[in-house]
């Protein structure tokens, strides 16, 4: 185990970011680059944190980690500098570590026996350890392609390129399967390609690991719907197995809102996609936000996301919008008792860059001029009540007070309502839930026979770490379906449920 006073003698550190005015005149990842000899020395010295605490929360599925990370081992390992070694130990349970150290929100640093206690100097690093060792490991050699010893004979069709599909069609190949990821669009990554902004990930961190899974068997076809260019009785026949990897990418709306048909009002999406497409060479994009107010209506990850694209687009001034009160800065036992995901305000580094976050607050009508443009928003102050009987929230103003801003552009970024309605799914015979989703029994396939289900299409929108776990889970169901034994890892049951962060 690592040192258990290494907590009393070094601080929690986070990692140096490049200066504000350089890096939101580029796309490159916020993080500095200090150097392999530098960030390695740091980063051991924040492995040394990690205390014999006994019973490691940071690795349960419940409160930790769902993919059951070793995190104690790897904390020590790379404390006393073995790197091959941290490697082998976090690739063991984690096909994508390089994913997960730079967009995971960490629930295992939540469940940090150091979380409990202010006193203790905050949680061990662990994002940071783990987006180390994965670095170093690419650096050094450590992660070569795993290729299966003897072929099983059987083709897998995965649908969709996504961080599940893609963990689910490295798990099978490597199980001897013959396995074609189908893409739609023309490159491969799904999210982790046109959702996540460079400045997040750089591409070349995903292009990285393609080439991985090329090299180990894994086929990949791009420009292909399923359902259209390819018929369900098409796919049926060439294929034993099926996976459904296609995520949950119904982008939910606001149209009650007065105004929301004016020009200039978007989904989120319907900017950031675009904004990636621009960082591959595929032109400007159609909505930029360059000399613009911009006003994005959500708080969360796809809401920062928006924030920081438009701020690298050159927009005049960007507002984010918040329904709910600003968060605490420190957790709250009564709401969020350790080692749950605590209630917290969270803010991104783009949020350190400019522009503005307002709570409380919602927007009453979006304004247009004589063209039919969105020139601004009326804002009122609200508070969200709970029914207790249906549990439905509503938005209440609680002052007749309004607020004019102005905006040119608008960007919806509340979230997701669940699968996107699809051919593919029709002609499977599949259903979708009230949540949007496609349900499974407990060996991840659904109702229609041969065809299983992972990542946010089986659980609605949630995060990189679960969709890996759920795409490793139904590997080993596949392989068990057509094998009828499997040695694949199976991290979570479809009925689990993400109990540090919802």
């Amino acid at each position: 185990m690592a040192d258990p006073t290494g907590f009393l003698k070094y601080e929690r550190a986070e990692p140096a970011k490049r200066a504000k005015a350089e890096r939101v005149r580029d796309w490159q990842e916020v993080y500095a680059d200090v150097g392999q000899e530098e960030r390695n020395q740091q980063v051991r010295t924040q492995a040394g944190r990690c205390m014999d605490c006994g019973i490691p929360f940071c690795h349960s599925g419940g409160s930790g980690c769902p993919l059951g990370n070793l995190i104690p081992e790897w904390n020590d390992l790379v404390r006393r500098g073995d790197w091959a070694e941290a490697s082998e130990r976090l690739h063991a349970t984690n096909n994508f570590p390089e994913f997960t150290g730079k967009l995971c929100p960490a629930p295992c640093e939540a469940g940090c026996v150091l979380s409990i206690s202010p006193a203790s100097g905050g949680p061990v690093a662990i994002k940071r350890v783990e987006e180390t060792i994965s670095a170093q490991a690419w650096e050094s050699g450590y992660v070569q392609p795993q290729q299966a010893a003897v072929s099983t004979g059987q083709r897998v069709a995965v649908v969709g390129s996504g961080p599940a599909g893609l963990a689910a069609a490295q798990q099978l190949t490597r199980a001897g399967h013959e396995v074609t990821v189908f893409e739609r669009d023309d490159r491969l990554g799904g999210l982790l390609r046109y959702g996540i902004p460079e400045f997040k990930m750089e591409k070349k961190v995903l292009d990285r690991r393609l080439a991985q899974l090329r090299n180990e068997g894994t086929t990949f076809v791009t420009g292909c719907e399923v359902g259209v260019d390819l018929t369900v009785e098409e796919l049926r026949e060439r294929y034993d197995a099926v996976v459904l990897a296609v995520g949950a990418l119904r982008g939910r709306d606001d149209t009650t809102t007065p105004g929301r048909e004016l020009t200039g009002v978007h989904l989120a999406m319907e900017h950031l996609v675009p904004a990636n497409r621009q960082c591959e060479g595929d032109g400007p994009p159609v909505i930029d936000a360059e000399g613009k107010h911009v006003v994005i209506i959500g708080g969360g990850d796809t809401g920062a996301d928006s924030y920081g694209t438009s701020i690298r687009q050159g927009a005049l001034s960007v507002t984010q919008l918040d329904q709910y009160p600003q968060p605490p800065s420190t957790r709250d036992d009564d709401r969020s008792p350790w080692p749950t995901w605590p209630y917290l305000l969270r803010t991104y580094p783009v949020h350190e860059e400019t522009g503005e976050r307002r709570f409380a607050v919602a927007v009453k009508r979006f304004v247009g001029d004589e063209n039919g443009n969105v020139r601004g928003i009326e804002l009122h102050k609200v508070r969200v009540e709970k029914d207790p009987e249906t549990g439905r929230r509503e938005v209440v103003p609680i002052s007749e007070e309004v607020e004019e801003l102005p905006a040119d552009l608008v960007l919806f970024a509340i979230g997701f309502e669940g699968v996107e309605h699809m051919r593919l799914v029709d002609d499977l015979g599949l259903k979708l839930t009230k949540r949007g989703t496609l349900s499974c029994g407990s060996d991840w396939q659904t109702e229609a026979p041969g065809v299983f289900v992972c990542g946010d299409a089986h659980r609605g929108a949630s995060l990189v770490v679960w969709a890996i776990a759920e795409g490793r889970s139904v590997a080993n169901a596949v392989d068990t379906y057509l094998t009828g034994a499997s040695d694949l890892p199976s991290p979570v049951h479809p009925t689990a449920l993400p109990l540090a962060v919802v």
